[in-house]
């Protein structure tokens, strides 16, 4: 009986906090309709403040990425963020240029490397000084060509992987932002939670509970 009384408690105090909220929100539209009764009186024009609800485009996302994915920086234009296009074009084309130095860096020491192997010495690193036409031994040894061409080979991979890497993030930020941009955080939102109570037609026992209500 006693844990009864108190669950009724609990609802009724609830109830009533419920109950002073709205009639707080009935005090602040009485007082908005008294000022604006007052303002007329004086002559003042108050004019109500209207908002119009974006409408939500699903296809958004995927065309921001698409144009991404077509052109590094051209979803982010049409997610009007322009300030990060710059950053998107900076970015991948410092990749391009470390990738394609490294990978003419590759080629020479390659190249070179190979003619030594064919028995010439006719490469452009095997006499880096004045010309000598009697020079039997290379300014730059076999080994050294070999180190140096792995070591651009490698390079040039690692910034490949990179400019993928940051083509790739381009277009999931122009997809991730075009879907942030129609997140939906409106007034019409609304979470209400009420006590319940209801009488079992057959036991006649009462039924005690909350009540929750999303409002979209």
């Amino acid at each position: 009986m006693n844990k009864r009384l108190g669950i009724v408690c609990l609802f009724l105090f609830l109830g009533n906090i419920v109950f002073c909220q709205e009639d707080d929100k009935k005090g602040d539209e009485k007082v908005k309709d008294s000022l604006s009764a007052e303002f007329k009186k004086k002559g003042v024009v108050v004019e109500a403040a209207s908002f119009e609800r974006q409408a939500i485009n699903p296809l958004a996302p995927s065309k921001a990425a698409f144009y991404s994915a077509v052109l590094p920086g051209l979803g982010q234009i049409y997610n009007k963020r322009y300030w990060k296009a710059p950053i998107v074009w900076g970015a991948i084309g410092t990749g391009i240029y470390v990738y394609s130095f490294n990978n003419g860096e590759y080629n020479r020491y390659r190249d070179a490397f190979k003619r030594r192997k064919a028995g010439f010495t006719d490469d452009e690193f095997f006499d880096l000084g004045a010309p000598d036409e009697g020079k039997t031994e290379p300014d730059v040894s076999d080994s050294a060509l070999e180190d140096a061409q792995e070591r651009f080979q490698r390079d040039r991979d690692l910034a490949l992987l990179i400019t993928i890497a940051l083509y790739a993030l381009n277009i999931i930020d122009a997809n991730v932002d075009a879907h942030l941009k129609q997140y939906n955080v409106d007034e019409n939102l609304s979470f209400d939670i009420r006590p319940y109570l209801d009488i079992n037609p057959v036991s006649s026992n009462p039924n005690y509970g909350l009540t929750m209500t999303l409002k979209f």
